[in-house]
């Protein structure tokens, strides 16, 4: 065998997400591109902020000396600073550069963290619906994961669940607001009694829990809110995100993690961060990139257009019967399905080309995820389709 048998069957089990884009370039080969409807990816069809287009306009023609060569593991002090000025701001404490490292994306982020904080055998809680990636980034690392369902019909956190699931040997716990899938933001009653019950068992069984903020999509936030920053809430806590969603960087993988300055040994934590990004292979984040995102910290899309497609969306899938929770940002749709089989419910939807993801590979059977950050007249034109199948699964008459 080629490949060593644990991989062969993640590969198996392994992203339903890209497993239907694939299969819609097939059926895109067939009936044309303007004819399959595909909400698989969630790859922004906005372009990046025209701030982002001159800083990297100037950059190409003003070339700074030695701008290509290595950096500190760490990352450019300058563009650390920015971030730790930015996040000082959202969470009223003293962040400094020294506690930021700028990573290859949110996914970075994630490996250098686990890699800095597991031991064989640790536990990782992940709340259900999750991303898809969460369980092999934990395995990467030794750790196990542990699943845990949020609150099935609003998907908000269930705190008292996730402190029955935490035991000797949780070391972390993994949230994600704006939620992908669901699109849910965690408010700050939540988070901070999620950081009241953390502290406690942290007590209890005499070591440190880490909660793990994945928050790519931080600042797309719908109808005014507000998504509030963790280290208000969990003193042991970091952040991990890239500027994938916020600036449509996604091909960049350019995104940092930050620590808490109110973490236990902070410092070490961070030495052991910025060691893990070198020997994982990632040694730092891409130079050009951090030169650019360093004067864009408050700088962001125009989400009115993703709320535009979120409203039409929204209304017609309800319109037509199905439940779903209104997403508070980021942009994806996290559906029941009609049918008690989500991958049965999938395949009869690609039969009207419009290409999901079943809620299985989000370790949550039952349900389908939409992503809705395409072009807005994919989706109108999509309509009919979904009229015939909701017709097709018993939904509309």
């Amino acid at each position: 065998m080629a490949v060593a048998t644990k991989i062969a069957g993640f590969i198996a089990k392994s992203s339903w997400i890209r497993k239907m884009f694939e299969e819609g370039e097939l059926l895109r080969r067939q009936f044309g591109a303007d004819q399959v409807y595909d909400f698989t990816l969630g790859n922004p069809d906005v372009e990046p902020p025209e701030e982002f287009n001159e800083a990297f306009l100037k950059l190409a023609q003003s070339p700074l000396p030695g701008m290509h060569r290595y950096m500190n593991n760490a990352g450019y002090v300058e563009t650390r600073s920015a971030v730790a000025e930015a996040l000082s701001k959202a969470s009223d404490l003293p962040v400094q550069a020294g506690q930021v490292v700028m990573t290859c994306g949110a996914g970075g982020a994630l490996n250098v963290v686990l890699k800095t904080i597991l031991n064989p055998g640790d536990e990782v809680i992940i709340l259900t619906p999750f991303f898809v990636e969460y369980r092999f980034y934990i395995d990467n690392h030794g750790g196990v994961p542990v699943e845990v369902w949020t609150d099935r019909d609003t998907f908000q956190l269930d705190v008292e669940a996730i402190a029955a699931a935490v035991g000797a040997k949780t070391r972390a716990v993994i949230i994600c607001s704006p939620n992908n899938p669901t699109g849910v933001i965690y408010p700050a009653e939540s988070l901070a009694r999620l950081g009241e019950m953390v502290s406690a068992k942290e007590k209890e069984f005499g070591r440190q829990i880490c909660v793990i903020s994945d928050e790519p999509y931080a600042r797309i936030a719908y109808d005014g809110k507000n998504v509030p920053n963790i280290f208000r809430y969990v003193s042991n806590s970091v952040i991990v995100t890239s500027h994938s969603k916020d600036l449509a960087l996604p091909g960049e993988r350019i995104g940092y993690l930050a620590a808490n300055p109110r973490m236990n040994d902070v410092n070490q934590f961070m030495e052991g961060a910025v060691f893990s990004n070198r020997v994982l292979g990632f040694v730092n984040a891409p130079a050009l990139m951090q030169r650019l995102v360093a004067g864009l910290q408050h700088v962001s899309v125009d989400i009115h257009a993703y709320q535009e497609k979120r409203d039409l969306f929204f209304g017609a899938l309800t319109g037509l019967g199905f439940e779903v929770v209104q997403p508070d940002g980021a942009f994806y749709f996290f559906p029941k399905s009609p049918l008690a089989d989500d991958i049965e419910f999938v395949r009869i939807a690609q039969k009207h080309r419009i290409l999901l993801v079943p809620g299985a590979g989000f370790g949550a059977p039952g349900f389908f995820r939409i992503a809705y950050c395409v072009d807005k007249g994919m989706i109108e034109r999509s309509l009919g389709a979904w009229r015939e199948l909701a017709r097709e699964v018993g939904l509309a008459s």
